[in-house]
Parts: structure tokens; sequence; C-alpha cells
């Protein structure tokens, strides 16, 4: 099993996230570190603290780290427009000399949505639609010399995306969600790596019975992709959490660090969970 660490930009310093990240880049365990994509703090009744943007956030994050591979959790496709994240990921790739992990899903914050006058698509099969277009945009974009897409959502006329990435045919990318008829389907065709959001273990079990069935249909061997989800609590959760994710055939525990943000708690936590490395 294998290691990485989140820090939400919300209610927290710059300063502090930076410490965090430096000092996880010495220390072998965690192999990625994350943010998220949101303008309002989420998941708390405040909504009106503060709230880093993710991109920029993680591209600064990216510069002043050398080993740990680096990824938004995941980025809202309804934000920008495919080809202009495209073009985002093909520069970090770039300038994090090949450590990107490119994190998408469909969107769902309705609250900054609604006060950004962002449009999050009428219905959710609307919403999905939109979705796997942006996703076939940006894998052209990143692949291929010119584009071309006449989607509903989505229209692209031999657009171009130039420099390409370091990471070939294009940086992993990491759906999150756990729809089974859309999101999976989706992961199936496009991603790289599933991040199921969290719930019970024995939900995530019957979740990746789905996804491997959507791979069948697609003709992928889901082994292909590596499967992760957050790790929450302090550390004896995180422990037991992450060997019960282990044995329902988890990849990747993400650990979810909450502000006040420190790298004290870092040794600790990556000297409990060493031993379910080379499990």
């Amino acid at each position: 099993m294998r290691f990485g660490f989140k820090t939400a930009p919300q209610h927290t310093s710059w300063p502090d996230m930076l410490a965090v990240w430096r000092a996880a880049d010495e220390i072998d365990l965690f192999e990625s570190g994350w943010t998220f994509d949101h303008f309002y703090p989420i998941f708390t009744p405040d909504v009106t603290g503060p709230c880093l943007e993710g991109w920029v956030t993680t591209t600064a994050l990216a510069q002043a780290t050398t080993r740990l591979r680096v990824g938004v959790l995941v980025t809202g496709m309804p934000y920008r427009h495919p080809a202009v994240l495209a073009n985002m990921a093909a520069a970090l790739d770039i300038v994090s000399n090949g450590r990107l992990e490119l994190g998408i899903g469909a969107g769902w914050n309705e609250v900054e949505a609604a006060a950004y006058g962002i449009d999050l698509h009428a219905t959710l099969t609307e919403r999905f639609d939109a979705f796997d277009e942006g996703c076939e945009a940006i894998i052209g974009l990143l692949t291929k010399e010119t584009t071309t897409l006449s989607g509903r959502y989505v229209q692209l006329t031999e657009a171009r995306c130039s420099p390409k990435p370091i990471q070939q045919p294009h940086p992993p990318i990491c759906i999150g969600g756990q729809g089974e008829q859309r999101t999976l389907r989706s992961v199936a065709r496009y991603a790289q790596h599933w991040n199921y959001p969290g719930g019970p273990v024995e939900q995530f079990a019957a979740k990746l019975e789905v996804l491997r069935g959507h791979c069948d249909d697609v003709g992928r061997d889901v082994s292909e992709i590596t499967v992760s989800t957050h790790l929450r609590g302090e550390i004896p959760e995180i422990v037991e959490q992450a060997q019960r994710y282990r044995d329902a055939g988890l990849d990747l525990g993400i650990v979810y660090l909450q502000p006040p943000h420190t790298p004290a708690v870092l040794g600790d936590i990556a000297a409990a969970l060493e031993p379910l490395t080379g499990s």
C-alpha cells in the first residue's frame, strides 16, 4: 500500500501549508501531495473564511518541492474551459518536471457556482455529458498535434496545446466520485486513477466491483487503475482505516490533514503507516 497527504487550502495560511509540504517532501512514505479546487470553504457552516485557489497554490507547492507528485483532488470541470485546463495541466507538468496527477471531476458545489454565475448545468445528465466531452477534449489536446471536437458543450477546431506535458501520453488522470452509472463509467474510459471520496469500506468494495464491470465493458484491466481514498481522524483511526481499505483493494491512502496545518504531525503519521507499505 502507498500513501499521500492532502492539505485543503481553506482556513489556513500559505506559510503553514508550505511548511507541511516541504517537510513531507523529505519523508519517503508520502509519494504525493494534494490540494482541492474550491473557492469557498467546504463541509463547514462558515463559508466566509479564507480559501486559496487550488491550481495556483499547487503550482507554487510544486516549485517548493522536488520529489512529491502533486495534484488537485479534484478539479471541477465547470470552473474552467477544458482547453484552458489542458494548457494549465501541460504547463504544471513541465514546471514540476513530470510530477502532475491530473485530478478532475464533474463538479457539485452549488453555493460557489451560484455566487460566481458558473453553470453546473440543469440536470446531472447534462453535467456528466459535459464532463465526458471535457475529458475527450483534454486528452486530445494533451496528446495530439491538433484536436477538433464538435460536442454539445465543447467545440474545438484544429485546437493546439503546446508544449506537451513531460509525462506521455499525458499526466495520469484521476477522476473523483462514486456514481455507479456515470462517474465510474468515465473512470473506466478515461482515467488511470479513481478516488473514492470516502465512506464505509463495504460501500467502497461494492463500488470497486462496479468499476471492474465498467472496465470489462470497455476492455480494460481494472488493475491498470490506481484506487485511492481519504484517510481521516487521529493516527489510530487513520491506521485502522488504512488496514481495512487495503484489505478491500485500496492502492493509495491519502491522509487528510486538517488545519491548522503543521509539519509536526507528519513524522508520527509516517511511522504509524510504514508497516503497511509492504502489504
